[in-house]
C-alpha cells in the first residue's frame, strides 16, 4: 500500500526537490503540498495524510505550531521535520510539539526513504549530521570522555544502546546491529532514561553525544555487567 504524503515548504523550489525525492520510492506518494503551516492543516484535513515533510520557518504559522495542531487530529500524520543547512533552533521546539524527527534538506533519496519508513514504523529519526551541528550550536564542542552523571549506574547493554542512540539509530537499527531484538532495545532505552533522569531519546542522544559516546558502540563498557 501506498503511503501518501505532505510536502510543506515556504520556497516552490525546495518543495519541487522534495517532491522528486520521494517519487524516487513507489512506497510513497506525494498527495499535496503548502507553503506554510495553515495551509498544511488545511491540507491534512482535506487528505488521509502517513506522513509530513515540514519546513520550520514559514509565514502565518509555522511549522512548530502547524505541527501542534496536527498532533490533535485523531490520527495524526507522522511529521518529519527537513531543516536547511544551519540547524534551527525551533526544530527541537517542534519535537516536543509532536514531531518524530529531523534531517537536513539535502537528503539523498535513500535517506528520504528510510527516514519515512522508520517514522511510519512508530521510529524516532535524527540525523547523525542534524545531531551534531545542534548539539555544537547549544553547547559548543562536545566533551568527548566526560562521563555523564548517572552513568555508572547503566548495564552494559543499555551502554551500547545509548551509543548508538547518539549515533542517531533507530530502535530497528541498534537490534540489528546489537543481534536484539526490538522489544529488547525499548526496554533498554526505557531503563536508560529513568537512570539518567531523561525525559526523551532526544535527551539522551544529546548526552551520548556530548559524552563522546556517540560512535563508539561499545559505550564506554569497560565494567560492562
Amino acid at each position: 500500500m501506498t503511503a501518501s504524503v505532505l510536502i510543506v515548504d515556504d520556497q516552490v523550489l525546495i518543495r519541487s526537490g522534495l517532491r522528486q525525492l520521494v517519487g524516487a520510492s513507489p512506497a510513497f506518494e506525494v498527495v499535496a503540498e503548502a507553503g506554510d503551516g495553515a495551509e498544511a492543516v488545511a491540507q491534512a484535513r482535506a487528505h488521509r495524510l502517513d506522513v509530513v515533510l515540514m519546513d520550520v520557518r514559514m509565514p502565518r504559522v509555522d511549522g512548530v505550531a502547524a505541527t501542534a495542531q496536527l498532533m490533535r487530529f485523531a490520527a495524526p500524520p507522522k511529521v518529519l521535520v527537513l531543516t536547511g543547512f544551519d540547524v534551527d533552533d525551533r526544530v527541537l521546539d517542534a519535537l516536543e510539539a509532536g514531531a518524530c524527527g529531523f534531517h537536513f534538506k539535502d537528503l539523498t533519496p535513500w535517506q528520504l526513504e528510510t527516514a519515512m519508513r522508520t517514522v511510519l514504523a512508530g521510529g524516532r529519526v535524527i540525523a547523525p549530521a542534524v545531531l551534531d551541528s545542534l548539539v555544537r550550536r547549544a553547547t559548543g564542542p562536545a566533551r568527548s570522555g566526560a562521563v555523564p552523571d548517572g552513568f555508572g549506574r547503566l548495564g552494559g547493554s543499555e551502554r551500547r544502546v545509548l551509543a548508538l542512540i547518539g549515533s542517531g539509530l533507530t530502535n530497528a537499527q541498534i537490534a540489528r546491529r546489537l543481534h536484539l531484538s526490538q522489544a529488547s532495545v525499548k526496554t533498554y532505552v526505557s531503563r536508560a532514561l529513568v537512570k539518567l533522569g531523561l525525559d526523551n531519546r532526544t535527551q539522551a542522544a544529546i548526552l551520548a553525544y556530548e559524552a563522546g559516546l556517540a560512535g563508539t558502540e561499545c559505550g564506554w563498557d569497560r565494567d560492562a555487567v
